[in-house]
C-alpha cells in the first residue's frame, strides 16, 4: 500500500516535469531560431569580407600598363549570346560548351587560349566540376558561338 505522501510526491513530480516540459519547448525554439539568425550573420560576414578582400586587390592592383594578362578583345552579340535576341536568355551548360568544342575541333587548351583560361579551366567545365564566373559567362557564350577560323584568328592575336 502506497502512503499518502508517497502519492503525492509521485503527483509533485509529474506536474514538475509537465511544466518543465512546456518550458523547455519554448526555450528549444528560441535557441533554434538564435542558431538561424547566427547562421544568417556569419554567410553576411563572409560574403562582406569577400567583398571587401576584391576591393583590396582592386585597390593594390597595378595600373594596366603594368598588367601581365592582355585583356581580351571585346564580342559582338551573336544570335546565340544573350543580346543577340530579345527574350531570350541563353544559358551555360557543361553539355554546350562540350559540342561546342567538338564543332571547332579545338582541344581543351585551345579552348582555354580562346575563352582566356586555362585548360584545366576547361575541363572542369565540361566536367561539371566548376562553372565559370557570372560575369564572363555573356563573353564566354559569345566566343564558344564563333566559326572555327575566327576563333583561330583569335586565338592567334591572343597569343601574339
Amino acid at each position: 500500500m502506497t502512503t499518502f505522501a508517497e502519492t503525492l510526491k509521485k503527483e509533485i513530480a509529474r506536474i514538475a516535469r509537465k511544466e518543465l516540459r512546456e518550458e523547455i519547448t519554448a526555450l528549444r525554439k528560441i535557441a533554434m531560431s538564435q542558431r538561424t539568425d547566427i547562421s544568417a550573420l556569419k554567410k553576411e560576414v563572409k560574403s562582406l569580407q569577400s567583398s571587401l578582400k576584391k576591393l583590396e586587390k582592386l585597390r593594390a592592383a597595378p595600373s594596366s600598363s603594368g598588367s601581365l594578362t592582355k585583356p581580351l578583345p571585346a564580342v559582338k552579340p551573336t544570335p546565340d549570346t544573350p543580346g543577340g535576341k530579345p527574350g531570350r536568355k541563353v544559358m551555360f551548360t557543361a553539355e554546350r560548351l562540350k559540342a561546342q568544342r567538338a564543332r571547332l575541333g579545338f582541344t581543351q587548351e585551345q579552348m582555354g587560349q580562346l575563352l582566356g583560361v586555362s585548360s584545366l579551366s576547361i575541363w572542369k567545365w565540361e566536367s561539371g566540376g566548376a562553372s565559370p564566373r557570372a560575369a564572363r559567362v555573356p563573353e564566354i557564350l559569345g566566343r564558344i558561338a564563333m566559326g572555327k577560323r575566327e576563333a583561330l584568328s583569335l586565338i592567334e592575336q591572343h597569343a601574339a
